[in-house]
């Protein structure tokens, strides 16, 4: 199944099929998903046809779970030594944006905006002291997010919380795929673009840590819930590490995809004064 959030009138939750079209799911207007994910969607069926509608911002998880330096090709190229255990870090909610959205760059905050794609676990059942094929169980599907990073501010503070944090750090979308849809999390291609360049082209074969491995370490500290996002780490290609550095600017565009779920594009621009 794939499923998110659209506006047509008002905001919903659809069914997309393959076809690229939304269909309505028996569930009312204006229900936020990570209410119908605590409740279970398995019941939710597809009804009428949505025309013009457009994905949004599919969900506001309750808390984002991220994890740092979780891609062999990645970790060679930031010249650093392989973790013992799952880097963990927490980007705030607020930072969530959708497809179409803007990155919005603060220039008095920053100026080393990065990119960083990377499959998100979005969780629809509690999982807490799971085994990793205990964690997958609850997971409720996949989809596409950019980590955006502050670079100057990550390395400044030596916490990287305010760096991955800043509104709009965080889009999500544009859709959700079911794990039986997907298949194996550990076999996806993922890339990113800026400005119609490919800067990231890689496998999550390439995760030091797989998808369950990381839900079961997160759930021995901390129950994950439903509607909770766990982002699973970026691979080779971030600016701050190609020779010269590049950020991102205001006029950029950029696509984050992964392969079965579909390509997140959105517009960068800068903070109004």
């Amino acid at each position: 199944m794939r499923f998110g959030t659209v506006r047509v009138g008002q905001t919903r939750m659809a069914a997309e099929e393959r076809d690229g079209r939304w269909y309505a799911l028996d569930i009312p207007p204006g229900t936020a998903l990570e209410a119908v994910l605590a409740t279970g969607l398995g019941a939710a069926t597809a009804t009428r046809r949505l025309d013009g509608a457009a994905p949004v911002r599919p969900l506001r998880p309750g808390k984002i779970v991220a994890i740092g330096l979780n891609y062999l090709d990645h970790i060679r190229e930031a010249g650093m030594d392989e973790p013992e255990r799952p880097l963990m870090f927490a980007k705030f909610p607020s930072s969530v944006i959708g497809p179409g959205e803007p990155i919005v760059i603060d220039g008095t905050l920053t100026a080393r905006v990065d990119w960083e794609v990377e499959l998100a676990a979005v969780i629809g059942a509690p999982i807490r002291h799971a085994s990793p094929a205990e964690a997958l169980a609850g997971v409720a599907g996949y989809t596409v997010a950019n980590d955006v990073s502050a670079r100057d501010l990550q390395f400044a503070d030596g916490q990287w919380t305010r760096g991955k944090s800043l509104d709009t750090f965080c889009p999500l979308g544009p859709v959700i795929v079911s794990p039986d849809e997907l298949g194996d999390p550990q076999a996806l291609r993922l890339w990113t673009r800026v400005n119609g360049e490919t800067v990231q082209d890689s496998s999550t074969a390439e995760m030091l840590f797989g998808v369950g491995e990381l839900l079961a370490f997160c759930s021995r500290a901390f129950t994950l819930e439903p509607g909770d996002v766990v982002l699973t780490g970026t691979p080779w290609g971030c600016g701050e590490f190609m020779t010269p550095r590049r950020s991102l600017r205001p006029g950029d565009t950029v696509e984050t995809g992964v392969e079965g779920i579909g390509t997140l594009t959105n517009p960068v621009e800068g903070a109004a004064r």
